[in-house]
Order: structure tokens, then sequence, then C-alpha cells
């Protein structure tokens, strides 16, 4: 997802600044007063990484492991282990598996957010207190070259990432041996392409009239089976009277047997 200072910032590098920390502490830990100050507006997209969570985990009757896998700040990570009692989240971002770590020691955070110009203002985000924090991990790494010592899972999450790896094609390739059979896989991704992120070879679709649900399926049919698909609208704030209101594709694979 693209950020506040985009302009200057691109590529992986955007999200090792303070600017993109605090932003995504307040899309995760944020209530929607915190990230949407007016009555109008938006009123879905505020609890996405609950949402993602909370999806993934009805189409996974046995949940026990789980994978975030991209898990930024961590609010997903937390969120599947309401049900799931080993969760693994990882993400390329050193800053962003901080602030996870944090959290998962504190249970709560300082925010600083943007409200206009040079002005901000501190918020506090916290954690639901009935989740058991002891059984989250947090560890850093590349969703395109994962360690060999990952074990299988019953569930992954790939929220918003699909789109911002470099070979998201070498990433899905992975994911037959890490989901056990009968577990489910949930990607989510609004397909913003750009080659800040991702070199236009390795798109997975908005070219030559492919959608990028096609290329997942052309990568993942042989092992997966599509089972569930909707639409999920996420809100991240800019500063207080500017927003990204965004709809992601939300589609769920079941590893299939053998």
């Amino acid at each position: 997802m693209s950020t506040s200072n985009a302009a200057t910032t691109s590529g992986p590098a955007i999200y090792e600044t303070a600017d993109s920390l605090n932003q995504y502490l307040l899309f995760h830990y944020g209530t929607r007063e915190d990230i949407l100050p007016w009555a109008f507006g938006p009123t879905t997209g505020w609890a996405y990484p609950s949402d993602c969570a909370a999806l993934l985990s009805r189409h996974v009757p046995e949940l026990n492991r789980a994978l975030d896998l991209g898990c930024a700040v961590g609010r997903s990570s937390f969120e599947l282990a309401r049900r799931a009692h080993h969760v693994l989240g990882i993400d390329f971002s050193q800053a962003f598996v901080d602030a996870a770590t944090s959290m998962k020691e504190d249970g709560s955070v300082s925010i600083e957010r943007h409200d206009e110009g040079d002005r901000t203002s501190w918020i506090e985000g916290k954690l639901d207190a009935a989740i058991d924090r002891k059984r989250v991990q947090f560890r850093q790494g590349d969703a395109c070259a994962l360690p060999d010592d990952l074990k299988t899972f019953d569930a992954v999450l790939m929220a918003n990432l699909i789109d911002r790896l470099p070979d998201p094609a070498a990433c899905l390739k992975r994911l037959p041996a890490l989901v056990r059979p009968g577990g489910a896989v949930l990607i989510t991704s609004p397909y913003t392409w750009l080659e800040d992120y991702t070199p236009r070879d390795k798109w997975l679709g908005g070219q030559d009239g492919n959608n990028t649900l096609d290329g997942l399926k052309e990568h993942l049919q042989d092992h997966f089976t599509l089972t569930h698909r909707e639409d999920l609208p996420f809100l991240i704030r800019e500063h207080a009277r500017k927003f990204q209101w965004s709809v992601a594709e939300g589609t769920v694979w079941v590893r299939k047997e053998g």
C-alpha cells in the first residue's frame, strides 16, 4: 500500500520510515474514531486487519498453527491467536517487526498521528486483553525467500502482500510446502501493481487482458482449490482530511490432499 511520503521514498525502503510506521500502527491499532474523525465518510474498512484474520479463521475448522506472511505491525497475527495456539508473523520491514514485538511485550503502543502539515497528535493503541499475546512470535524475513526451517501451518494469511513483492510467483511456489492438506490460504490485495515494488514482467495480472485472479489460479490450481472470494474494503488515514479508501479482493485457497 502506498504511504504519505511516497513522493520522496519508494519501494521497500518506505516501510522503514517513521511516517510509514506510525501510519500502519494507526491502521492496525486505531479505533474508528482515531482513524476517521468525521461522522460521515466510509463506514467500513477501519478494522481491516481484524477482518482478514476473522475471514481466514472461519475457513479453517482446526486451527492450531497460523502464519501471517507480510504481517506489518502485527494486528492480524494477534487476532489469529484468538483461535490458533501458535502464530508466526513475518515481515520484511525490521521497523514493523520491532513494533509488533513491542506490542506483544506491552499490549499497547503510542502512535503519532498526522493531523495537518507538521501538526501531529498522540494516541494509544491497545490490544484486547482477552488475546493471549504469548501465542504470537514475530521475525524478519523475505516472503520470496523463506527459510527452510518453517514447518507446515493450518492457515496462512497474505494480506496486501502479493503486489508488493519483487517476485510474487516465488512466494506462491513455496505455499504448498507451508500448508497442510485441508489447510487454507487467504490472499487479499487491491492489486496495485507498481514497478517500484515489482518488475513489470513479474506482475501476476493487469496486462494483456489478464487479471490477477487469473494469475493466482495459474500458480495455485495444482495444489489448491479456490473456495471463497469476497471484496474487503480498507481505510488508511494520511492526515485528518485525507484518506485512502481501497477495496481488496480476498480469495481463500484450500490445500488439496496429496
